[in-house]
């Protein structure tokens, strides 16, 4: 159960989590990016897995607009110390409001960070006191830049993020 270690209210260190939307099937990068990334201490899909979640056991994983087969949640909150990540797909949001959107909701949920995908595009900002990431698509980036992943470093103070696109991994 990864909630009695993760969710520690004492996070003296930085604590890593690994974020991934949009695979579409892919499975096997994603075995791969747990393997490359023994110390995370969570790994997030937002949606679009194409798959049963059962067969992702090291995954916290949403449903996504084109995920039919399997018990998902639309959304979920996951606490870390301070902070509380809102998870959702985001295609329920509008296109042109859904940065807003999202921080709405997160600040609804009292959550400060979002991850989020759909889009097939990494986007980060912080906006009101909310950072969205949305880690781009493990599958079919929608830019013209790499398909991408998203690490999340975030202690008691600070969240920071970082892309990895396709080329590094």
């Amino acid at each position: 159960d990864w909630s009695s270690d993760v969710c520690s209210s004492d996070l003296k260190d930085f604590m890593k989590i690994v974020v991934v939307s949009d695979s579409h099937g892919r499975n096997d990068i994603l075995k791969t990016i747990q393997e490359k990334h023994p110390n995370a201490k969570l790994f997030i899909h937002c949606g679009d897995l194409e798959d049963d979640p059962m067969n992702f056991p090291g995954y916290i994983i949403v449903r996504g607009n084109n995920d039919y087969f399997g018990r998902f949640e639309n959304e979920r909150i996951i606490p870390i110390g301070k902070h509380q990540i809102y998870v959702t797909h985001s295609h329920r949001f509008s296109y042109f409001l859904r940065s807003e959107q999202l921080v709405n909701r997160a600040k609804e949920l009292n959550c400060d960070i979002v991850c989020f995908g759909h889009t097939h595009v990494s986007f980060l900002d912080r906006f009101d006191g909310v950072t969205l990431v949305n880690p781009g698509s493990l599958s079919h980036s929608r830019d013209g830049k790499p398909c991408s992943y998203a690490i999340l470093d975030i202690n008691e103070d600070d969240v920071q993020v970082e892309l990895k696109f396709e080329p590094e991994w």
